[in-house]
C-alpha cells in the first residue's frame, strides 16, 4: 500500500484532482497482485494436500514429482479458466 499513497500523493499534487488513469492502474497492479497471491495459495494448499502423505524435513523423490505434475496441471487450468473468462467478457462487451 505504500506505493499507493506515494502516488496517490504525487497524482493530487500541485492541481488538488486525483488523476483517474493513474488511480485506475494502481488498481489494475493492486488486482493483479491479489490474483497472483490467490493462485499461490490455492496451488499450495491442493497441491499440498494430494501429495504430502507425512510432512518431515524434505521431500522424496515421488513427492516431488507430485507437487511439479500439480502446480503445472493447476496452471494450466487456471490460465484456461482465465482466458474462457477474459473470451465471455469480451463477448458481453460486445454486445452492448
Amino acid at each position: 500500500m505504500d506505493n499507493f499513497s506515494s502516488d496517490y500523493n504525487s497524482t493530487t499534487a500541485g492541481s488538488g484532482k486525483m488523476d483517474p488513469t493513474a488511480i485506475m492502474e494502481q488498481v489494475k497492479i493492486q488486482i493483479a497482485v491479489a490474483n497472483a497471491q490467490e493462485l499461490l495459495q490455492r496451488m499450495t494448499d491442493k497441491c499440498f494436500k494430494k501429495c504430502i502423505g507425512k510432512p518431515g524435513n524434505s521431500l522424496d523423490n515421488a513427492e516431488q514429482k507430485c507437487i511439479a505434475m500439480c502446480m503445472d496441471r493447476y496452471m494450466d487450468t487456471w490460465n484456461t479458466c482465465s482466458r474462457t473468462y477474459n473470451s465471455r467478457l469480451q463477448r458481453e462487451r460486445a454486445r452492448m
